[in-house]
């Protein structure tokens, strides 16, 4: 299936579904999701696939077994294409429109120390900074879930404290409802970010073979 873009039918259908999330909404609509939302972005993850890799598309369905919050379905829908676990590249639609990133979401305890010592590192934690600081002219945003104290066995005062209190680190970039997520032309907004972020990703993968 060659990629047209996201119809408008996509985005009202996650409209929709934020106020009436039911299985009989769902069953009554799954023909839109099926065409609107999921073969577009099989088509874009699939004319990605030979640069960055193969995607996994995430199920629709939410995990309910032990959530206080029991609606069934995500109001969104994501692509991840690992470049290792828990990193990588990602790109979603949702009501409030598109957007794409890339980063690491999680990590284990070895890994997460392995990352630190990157940063704290003189020779690479700099490259780091350079990488973000790059990103952020280009408008992404430096995200991510970060400690309020001190990492242990870290100074307060160290230059790049405000790194090393990462427990994740995501670069993304909204396109909202830009008049190219409806055009083919999206393709081409999402390979350009998504190669802007392969240093991050690539700083990502030598710090964390530090653990592995």
């Amino acid at each position: 299936m060659e990629f047209t873009g996201f119809p408008v039918a996509a985005f009202d259908f996650y409209d929709d579904l934020e106020v009436d999330n039911t299985k009989s909404y769902w069953a009554a609509h799954k023909g839109v999701y099926e065409e609107a939302v999921l073969a577009p972005m099989k088509a874009l993850t699939a004319t990605l696939e030979p640069e960055f890799g193969a995607a996994k598309i995430f199920r629709p369905y939410r995990d309910v077994r032990f959530a206080k919050d029991k609606t069934p379905y995500k109001t969104h829908q994501g692509a991840f294409v690992a470049s290792g676990p828990a990193t990588g590249w990602y790109v979603e639609i949702a009501p409030r429109g598109m957007r794409v990133g890339a980063g690491f979401y999680d990590a284990s305890g070895p890994r997460l120390t392995a990352v630190r010592e990157a940063v704290a590192d003189e020779k690479t934690g700099p490259a780091l900074k350079r990488i973000l600081a790059k990103l952020e002219k280009a408008g992404f945003e430096i995200t991510g879930e970060r400690l309020k104290t001190t990492p242990r066995g870290y100074d307060a005062q160290h230059p790049r404290i405000d790194l090393l209190r990462h427990k994740t680190l995501t670069a993304g970039k909204p396109y909202g409802f830009a008049d190219f997520i409806h055009t083919a032309e999206l393709l081409d907004h999402v390979r350009e970010d998504w190669r802007a972020l392969k240093p991050l990703v690539s700083w990502l993968e030598r710090a964390f073979a530090r653990a592995d």
